[in-house]
């Protein structure tokens, strides 16, 4: 196993995308979860309400895991990591 590995990291771009074409993959053409991976992370969202003491509606927020199958690249991603960062609460 180790032996594979070493020879994947001598490996160009090019010659990774050839190793895969030979073997029916155009990584061109892989959905980008599989290219980048997925990110999963809470999310606020705000949900609509009903208080029953004062008979309105209200707003409230509230928050859910996010699977985000499109990440972004390069200096995009920094930006997206910095920014999840920033938001962070802890529960």
């Amino acid at each position: 196993m180790k032996d594979a590995t070493d020879s994947l990291l001598r490996l160009s771009v090019p010659d990774k995308n050839e190793l895969l074409f030979k073997r029916g993959i155009n990584f061109n053409r892989l959905p980008a979860w599989q290219k980048r991976g997925i990110g999963v992370y809470w999310e606020d969202y705000e949900k609509e309400g009903f208080n029953p003491k004062l008979g309105t509606s209200t707003k409230a927020v509230r928050r859910r895991l996010k699977v985000d199958m499109e990440l972004p690249i390069k200096d995009a991603y920094d930006g997206f990591i910095a920014g999840r960062l920033e938001n962070r609460t802890v529960p």
